[in-house]
């Protein structure tokens, strides 16, 4: 095993107080960090001088460097610099190679199943209709019915083929809902490599049904104490471990750059799609996306598209949990401060003194104490808007789906369905809104069953 340090700033962060103004630009002043850390502190800005400026779109759109204004960056120690610069090489070759792309453009039509419908949601559409039998007209992206169940293939199999073609034989990657840890055990058995998944322990209890999946497409499942991000920094560090044969498949749009890049990149087939299927179906845009919030892959994969199209409203809907004063939440971008975790500043769950607090959401995939740094610049310039849902209103919209369309919706998207609720009455009449229904629900029933009997028996 490689030397290493695992008390580094990549795993670990630290709360810092420190601004200082020149002129009417506030600068943040960073200190040198410590080589060792306590194992829960965050490394954190709290910048009160920070204005919100005019969105930048060549930083989100064109960005080439890993930052998006502030935010993302590789902080990360020495060990890992090489192999992130040689990841970041390939990456940026795959994007040009006609035979990657001719490959990759296969393996989603055949393999995966692209594209996924733009679904008109009929009988959700009259829900939301006022009196007057007027209202928005409501459309899901159907990500559910991808292989595997989940946005998260399209990611997972682009880049098992690159780990594949830098000469990787074994992937390690870690799983909150577990839709990542099937897409990415899938893509392995299809291209021959060995894969080890690390899951919470208290996500596979409550994801059993994707543990076992995972288990029958040939990966090892490991149990880790905690929850994502525990698992994270377990499948980062036996990723270190061996640098030069494993490949650490990141899911999420979260980490050192280029992760959060080429997540984000493999997910804008969603927004690539929406658009051309509005064009087919309405003959225009879309007026409003939604989308459930965790570290950001399913958001920006619909949102990506249409960040240079100002008149189309971006909005990222949150799990607030139990609600936001209850401190049992996920809502990071509602409730957080800007700091650095996991390799990238960004957007953090934590206290005063730098503690990463623990998230809490219903739909296991949003429970991760930060967001991206994509998705932590939209917030920071205003180009898109987030909002919230607590547990109960997205076992409400889960059941609601259910009974009107006969979809069963993940509970992470559920969060995003569940938003409908305050912003379908304050639309005009035939605003064109699309919900990206990033996972399916089956591994949600027995959760959602569950919760009915607890509320029943309160």
């Amino acid at each position: 095993m490689a030397a290493f340090n695992l008390n580094t700033p990549f795993f670990n962060h630290r709360k810092v107080l420190s601004s200082i103004k020149i002129g009417t630009a506030p600068v943040v002043s960073l200190p040198m960090l410590p080589q060792t850390l306590p194992d829960s502190t965050a490394f954190t800005i709290n910048n009160t001088l920070s204005t919100r400026k005019p969105v930048d779109k060549k930083d989100i759109v064109n960005n080439t460097g890993g930052k998006f204004g502030k935010f993302g960056g590789k902080y990360v120690p020495e060990t890992l610099i090489t192999s992130l610069a040689r990841l970041e090489a390939e990456f940026n070759l795959v994007l040009h190679d006609s035979e990657f792309q001719e490959e990759l453009t296969t393996a989603l039509r055949d393999y995966v199943g692209r594209e996924t419908p733009l679904y008109f949601a009929q009988r959700l559409t009259n829900h939301y209709k006022n009196s007057e039998g007027e209202g928005p007209e409501i459309y899901l992206k159907r990500e559910d019915l991808n292989h595997g169940g989940a946005h998260k293939i399209n990611n997972a199999i682009a880049q098992a083929m690159i780990a594949k073609r830098m000469g990787r034989k074994s992937i390690v990657a870690a799983t909150g809902a577990g839709q990542h840890g099937v897409a990415t055990a899938a893509a392995c058995a299809k291209l021959s490599l060995d894969c080890t998944i690390f899951m919470g322990a208290t996500d596979m209890e409550k994801q059993a049904s994707n543990v076992l999946l995972m288990k029958h497409l040939g990966a090892e499942v490991e149990a880790v104490d905690g929850t994502f991000k525990d698992a994270s920094s377990e499948a980062i560090r036996a990723w270190v471990g061996n640098l030069e044969t494993r490949y650490y498949l990141a899911g999420t749009a979260v980490g050192p750059h280029p992760c959060p890049s080429m997540v984000r990149e493999f997910q804008s087939i969603i927004g690539k799609e929406t658009r051309k299927q509005g064009m087919e179906k309405w003959g225009g845009r879309p007026d409003i996306l939604v989308a459930c919030i965790g570290s950001g892959s399913n958001a920006l994969g619909l949102f990506h598209e249409f960040i240079k199209d100002e008149d189309v409203r971006l909005i990222g809907v949150e799990a607030a949990g139990f609600g936001l004063d209850s401190g049992k939440h996920a809502a990071t971008l509602t409730r957080g401060d800007v700091g650095v975790y996991h390799g990238a500043m960004s957007y953090l769950l934590q206290d005063e003194e730098g503690q990463i607090l623990g998230p809490h959401s219903i739909g296991v995939g949003l429970e991760y104490p930060g967001v991206g740094p994509e998705v932590s610049f939209l917030k920071e310039t205003g180009r898109a808007e987030f909002h919230t849902a607590t547990d109960e209103e997205a076992v409400a919209a889960y059941l609601r789906l259910c009974h009107l369309e006969g979809i069963f919706p993940a509970l992470e998207a559920s969060h995003a369905l569940a938003f409908l609720e305050k912003l379908c009455p304050t639309l005009p009449n035939g605003t064109k809104v699309v919900v990206n229904i990033s996972g399916r629900g089956d591994k949600d029933a027995a959760i959602v069953f569950q919760y009915q009997l607890d509320r029943l028996s309160d």
